[in-house]
């Protein structure tokens, strides 16, 4: 297998094409970069910015070339010397009448070849939740048309730009009353009589959009129901699905495979195991798969190890300082009240979830287990199972036709454990947990099990990452995804830790620092960490900010807007992404992005206003608050936030570099997302999706560290392709830091046959406070024999010393990267 040495990410839609991607090529050999990592490149709906509503996995998207242009792409690839990793899709694809196999479900039913390839409940007809009002009321309303398509005689419904084909029965059946004249179907369409009963005849049912949280007969990708799962654990979808991206393994253009959301799978260990044999041993592949803290990848996949996302929150031991941590908790505890309690939090969101968001998933779960186990009452069950849910501690388990892990085990009866002592007098836990363990056989319980292990992951995900995560907003650089915003930071000793076991568990994962799911850039991040440095200049600056603008709140009948939660999250979300250098163009850029960012926030957080129950009052207030927050007239509040901001900023850099450097050297693939070789401070989606300018992706962060992060990036990245074996399999060796200043050090050595590279970074440093006397007499023992030499690969300095005083080593450059060999 060739394992690459470093990954770039590219997010193919909008601009970047594969005729633009192909003029990258030079560009990203020259950063070093071995294999392009790319999102999905198969033909996906009219407008798609992300690919992920895939409705044809065997053809490559036109919209991005074609086969042509993907094929020029890889040959340009191949000559420079580049691999690459393609994005797949295996849990859904996209509910749409643009998908063939979709459309002849609509049109056939269960009778349809492809009815079995989607993840449909056929007990019942296909809900389509398309309405913008009940359906009574757009059927009163003649919002329905019968239309017969000029170009090839379709005859199919109309809903305003919807068009859904009508079965072969109903068709002709019009046919016969109209005879395809258009004056004969506008009268058809007209009489609601008519129309009902041709709209009951079909093999769906128009549901209002807003009722697929309880009616849905399909399963959907978490709550977006134009997504719709696949049976990939079915042999013939699996080779139906994956036809071509097989076919482009087998012949070479493709090297690598990133799996996307591998816990929504019946079966992730089965369908790798698939993948694996169709692919071979040689190919790369990961997986999208969150972990939580002291969770483990299942070690009998088939696969080098996940996307990365658990690197992300290991390096936040290394910059978040644990006193300045506390600090900014006590100063918020007040703030954000009931919201400052993240347990309570978590329980709510949860129970948020699943009583409303997931009410049919939950309903349909309920009903299984009910026809298994008829001695326990409806309620009973559905109790259990509700507590069940809210109690998992992890995404799922993956108990599928055998029985669980260990691991899974202890989860299980964890899980049991809490949800019993809210439900102490019940055995229907109990009950449900011999389910899960696979002890009852047949196809009733294995379908609870499956659906039950698919929901609690779109539970945990909904109810933290786009919930809670913009409820609990204490220090919102860690509400990232996987995170636990409440863990105490382990500091350097934890970090090694970390990376010892990582080396042991998936040396070959992704260290990623930003990807195109991630809450912030990653250098915003890293400013925001820098703010524990310093509590109480942050805190005091947020009390004066929301003194200085509290004529900028509207007194709504609910309360005042923004609230102090929302406003305090607001500042710290402000200064992830302020601009140093900017002119009104710029600011002006930034006021609308982040506009719609506070829009998202408020609607995830799910408590004044919502993505299903929108408040337009309560949103305008909060947009209006920012628009006069950020007008030019407000010059004073931002002069003072500015000024107050610096020193955060310009810690915020040298985390930038020391972050950087790490995941370059650290065990794992770094993943660089695209842009991210300049300076990112973008915020979620889609603002982290924007188009990259290459060539000025610095700007307008002018200033030393963008330039600095490319070159560190361009050099270390170089000296991986010329040493590979040493950062694949060599080992990690925490370094002795001796010296006043030994706490704000991280220090180690890959080491591999003679081969050491050596990596030495601040942490928990004030920019100001850089120089020489502030190391005084720290310095790293380094881990040489007598006749190895070494040097600074960044500066080309020697450094031959068994001790080297870190004063010397940060003389020319903030981070260090010594190699050597005997």
């Amino acid at each position: 297998m060739t394992i690459p040495t470093s990954t770039y990410r590219l997010q193919f839609r909008g601009d970047m094409t594969f005729r633009r991607a192909t003029g990258l090529v030079a560009y990203l050999k020259d950063l070093g970069i071995s294999h392009v990592y790319a999102s999905p490149i198969f033909t996906a709906t009219k407008g798609s910015t992300h690919g992920y509503d895939v409705t044809d996995a065997n053809e490559i998207d036109p919209v991005l070339g074609g086969r042509k242009a993907f094929d020029a792409f890889v040959d340009a690839l191949q000559q420079g010397g580049l691999g690459l990793i393609v994005d797949i899709v295996p849990n859904h694809m996209a509910a749409s009448v643009e998908n063939p196999w979709w459309r002849d479900v609509l049109q056939r039913g269960s009778k349809s070849a492809y009815a079995c390839h989607f993840d449909i409940d056929w007990s019942r007809k296909l809900t389509l939740p398309q309405l913008g009002k009940p359906f009574e009321e757009a059927l009163a309303a003649g919002e329905f048309e019968v239309l017969c398509e000029p170009d090839n005689g379709l005859v199919q419904l109309a809903y305003f730009d919807h068009r859904f084909p009508l079965s072969d029965e109903s068709v002709w059946e019009v046919l016969a009353q109209t005879a395809a004249d258009a004056r004969l179907l506008q009268a058809f369409s007209r009489d609601a009589v008519r129309m009902k009963a041709l709209l009951e005849a079909q093999h769906w049912q128009l549901l209002q959009w807003k009722d697929a949280a309880d009616n849905l007969s399909y399963r959907r990708f978490f709550e977006v129901a134009g997504l719709v799962g696949m049976r990939v654990e079915d042999e013939r979808v699996f080779e139906e699905t994956h036809r071509l991206i097989i076919e482009l393994v087998r012949s070479g253009q493709v090297q690598g495979l990133r799996v996307d959301h591998i816990d929504g799978l019946a079966d992730p260990k089965t369908y790798l195991g698939r993948l694996r044999q169709a692919t071979g041993p040689d190919i790369f592949i990961v997986v999208e798969k969150i972990l939580g803290r002291g969770e483990a990848l299942s070690v009998d996949w088939p696969i080098s190890g996940t996307t990365g996302y658990e690197f992300i929150c290991a390096i936040s031991d290394l910059f978040i300082a644990e006193d300045g941590l506390h600090k900014i908790d006590m100063a918020y505890r007040p703030i954000g009240t009931e919201h400052a309690e993240f347990a309570t939090g978590l329980r709510s969101a949860k129970l948020l979830m699943v009583e409303r968001n997931f009410a049919g998933e939950m309903a349909r779960l309920t009903g299984l287990v009910l026809s298994i186990f008829s001695d326990f009452s409806e309620a009973d069950l559905s109790a259990a199972l509700r507590e069940l849910l809210v109690a998992f501690p992890v995404y799922r388990t993956y108990g599928y036709g055998g029985a669980l892990s260990s691991e899974d085990e202890a989860v299980l009866c964890d899980a049991i454990k809490d949800a019993q002592s809210r439900l102490p007098h019940t055995s229907a836990l109990s009950a449900i947990a011999t389910l899960l363990r696979g002890d009852i056989a047949g196809a009733l319980a294995l379908e609870f099990r499956t659906r039950f292990q698919q929901l609690s992951g779109p539970v945990m995900a909904k109810a933290v990452e786009d919930t809670l995560f913009y409820r609990y907003n204490c220090l919102i650089a860690s509400n990232e995804v996987g995170g636990d915003p409440t863990a105490v930071p382990g500091g350097v000793a934890a970090f090694h830790h970390f990376m010892a076991d990582r080396l042991q568990r998936q040396p070959q994962g992704l260290s990623a620092t930003a990807t195109h799911d991630t809450k912030r850039g990653e250098d915003g991040r890293v400013r925001l960490y820098s703010l524990t440095q310093h509590p109480e200049i942050w805190t005091a600056g947020v009390a004066r900010w929301c003194s200085m603008n509290m004529g900028f709140r509207s007194e709504l009948a609910d309360g005042s807007a923004p609230e102090p939660n929302v406003e305090w999250m607001l500042y710290q979300a402000l200064a992830g992404i302020w601009l140093e250098y900017a002119g009104e163009a710029e600011r002006g850029d930034l006021r609308d992005r982040f506009k719609a960012y506070a829009l998202k926030a408020i609607r995830e957080a799910k408590l004044r206003t919502d993505w299903m129950d929108g408040d337009p009052v309560y949103e305008k207030a909060i947009l209006n608050y920012i628009e006069q927050l950020l007008s030019p007239d407000n010059g004073v509040f931002m002069n003072d936030f500015g000024k107050t901001l610096q020193p955060f900023i310009d810690n915020g850099y040298l985390n930038s570099l020391s972050q950087l450097l790490i995941k370059l050297t650290v065990p794992g693939i770094p993943d660089i997302y695209q842009g991210n070789e300049g300076l990112d401070f973008s915020m979620v989606d889609p603002d982290n999706r924007r188009p990259v300018v290459y060539g000025q992706a610095d700007t307008p962060n002018k200033h030393w560290a963008a330039s600095l992060k490319r070159r560190i990036m361009r050099g270390v990245l170089r000296h991986r392709e010329d040493h590979p074996r040493l950062f694949d399999e060599g080992s990690y060796v925490p370094l002795e830091v001796t010296g006043a200043r030994a706490n704000n050090l991280v220090a180690f050595a890959r080491i591999l046959e003679g081969e050491i590279a050596v990596t030495i970074v601040p942490r928990l440093v004030d920019a100001a406070n850089f120089g020489s006397g502030f190391w005084k007499d720290t310095a790293v023992i380094m881990p040489l024999k007598p006749d190895q030499q070494m040097h600074d690969l960044l500066t080309g300095n020697p450094r031959p010393m068994s001790a080297i005083p870190v004063a010397q080593l940060f003389a020319d450059h903030p981070v260090a990267f010594l190699v050597g060999s005997t």
